[in-house]
């Protein structure tokens, strides 16, 4: 009988795959398949481990053991890891056969799960090297007995974290600081029996972040129902195993472009929710801007933003997204939504529409390999009537530890910032309840030091504005150096092109 898999041989064995992929393709591709193939492995291993249960239980009868109600998943005799195991020559198509198969089996389920991996592309996928994948991965019985589900959730969690580590830029695609989503997920307050929506889930953290969340409380976590819309097809893959991982059954992720097609729809209107987390992509330009200004799903509440940025078209999205009476939602967003001049007159309806309860700053690098500084913006459809015509702003700037090149929140500064946004009250240097008019006096502008100045400890008596200035002038460099990057990139492709 196999034993117990401690969490630090789990990591060990996890990682020690992805290392036998050096050298034949780039650190940025191990999660294409590594992902499908720890997926496969614990499928199998699973079915068997229910297979040997059914048997017991029924005295060695064969034909029970094998019925469809016995198993989470179907595995079809011909595409289980042992068969694959075998094989010697051709052992990429032996794998795509496979897993295609397992997904044929569990139509509903199941559907597009691994990937769209190049498993027979031998140049960069030698048999050889896919050999000694496959028996790596078999030197561990990944049974539920010997791998809980939270175990092995915890495990998968640290290899996306690892592959987002190796990924450089392209990591904030799937990966969000999980020490920001654990802050977002304690301000919303996920209940039992609720619906949580991420517009752009990524690899479904966010999503994940409530069920773990109740957990943590000892409630109802299983009566939770996940939503998420992911663009990219392997991300979504990667977010659909994550949450099967965890051992969560009621969830529907779905691969799509959001502001271009919602999936999540309700006859004429779309489906809304009480608790949407999101991270959605900063500025991109790619997005229809003219079919937006007139949505069909009556999006455009505020406004059309501008091609540049589609910010507030995620924003809009979100609102809409969110039930009447209990909707609420917590968005990662750079600084530069809460001042831009090309989004003012979006501004100041949104503030008029009175949904923003809260704009937290957060300190740089906690977007995801970013220097940026983050803010999260909290907005509620119902707000309590002592909160009503006022929005709170926290400069939590301070509130950041770095160790090892990794910029991340401690429990104490969670703790410090939940608690301030609970109390809903003004604390020198941190926090401020500001009134809807005041902030319109202000042409709408959100930046935090204008209502807030972070308190360093180094103040010589008249620094307010200086601080004001020097953050703001700070955020709008970010900002503006990033409009001259895609600019140049621009360039770069007309040039190219011509």
């Amino acid at each position: 009988m196999s034993k117990r898999i401690s969490q630090s041989a789990l990591e060990s064995y996890l990682w020690g795959a992805a290392t036998l992929l050096r050298g034949y393709i780039d650190a940025g591709d191990y999660k294409q398949f590594i992902f499908p193939l720890l997926f496969f492995k614990r499928l199998c291993d699973v079915y068997d481990e229910e297979l040997a249960e059914a048997l017991e239980e029924s005295g060695g009868d064969q034909e029970y053991a094998a019925m469809p109600e016995q198993h989470r998943f179907q595995i079809p005799a011909n595409a289980h890891w042992k068969v694959i195991r075998t094989e010697v020559q051709n052992v990429g198509k032996a794998i795509q056969d496979a897993l295609r198969e397992i997904e044929k089996a569990n139509p509903d389920t199941l559907f597009a799960v691994f990937g769209d991996a190049q498993w027979t592309n031998k140049d960069r996928l030698p048999d050889r090297m896919l050999r000694e994948l496959i028996e790596h991965f078999s030197s561990q019985t990944l049974s539920i007995t010997n791998c809980p589900e939270d175990e092995l959730g915890v495990g998968y969690e640290f290899l996306i974290k690892k592959f987002a580590d190796d990924s450089g830029h392209t990591a904030a695609e799937f990966y969000t600081n999980r020490t920001v989503v654990h802050l977002m997920t304690e301000m919303l307050e996920p209940q039992p029996g609720e619906s949580i929506y991420d517009p752009t889930c990524g690899s479904a953290g966010m999503l994940l972040s409530a069920v773990t969340h109740l957990k943590r409380q000892g409630k109802e976590w299983r009566n939770v129902r996940l939503y998420g819309q992911e663009r990219n097809l392997l991300t979504s893959a990667i977010g659909k195993m994550n949450i099967f991982l965890h051992g969560i059954e009621d969830f529907k992720i779905v691969r799509g472009d959001t502001l271009a097609n919602p999936v999540f729809v309700e006859g004429d209107k779309l489906k809304q929710f009480d608790v949407v987390l999101a991270n959605p992509p900063y500025s991109i330009k790619q997005w229809d801007r003219d079919a937006w200004s007139a949505d069909p799903w009556g999006r455009n509440i505020y406004g059309t933003p501008p091609q540049g940025r589609a910010d507030y078209a995620f924003w809009q999205h979100i609102i809409k997204s969110m039930k009447p009476g209990s909707g609420r939602c917590a968005i990662l967003f750079p600084h530069g939504v809460l001042f831009r001049n090309e989004e003012q007159a979006m501004r100041e309806k949104l503030v008029a529409h009175d949904v923003v309860e809260c704009v937290l700053g957060l300190g740089p690098n906690l977007f995801y390999n970013s220097p940026m500084e983050a803010c999260v913006i909290i907005c509620r459809m119902n707000k309590p009537k002592e909160r009503r015509n006022k929005v709170l702003f926290i400069n939590a700037v301070n509130e950041v530890t770095r160790e090892r090149a990794q910029s991340f929140l401690t429990d104490d500064h969670i703790q410090r910032i939940v608690a301030a946004y609970e109390s809903y009250g003004d604390e020198d240097g941190f926090t401020r309840v500001v009134s809807n008019d005041e902030i319109r006096e202000k042409n709408s502008n959100l930046s935090i030091p204008l209502y807030v100045r972070a308190n360093n400890g180094n103040s010589n008596g008249n620094g307010e504005a200086d601080a004001i200035d020097l953050q703001q002038a700070i955020a709008n460099w970010q900002d503006s150096s990033i409009a001259l990057r895609e600019s140049m990139a621009d360039l770069f492709e007309r040039l190219q092109e011509c």
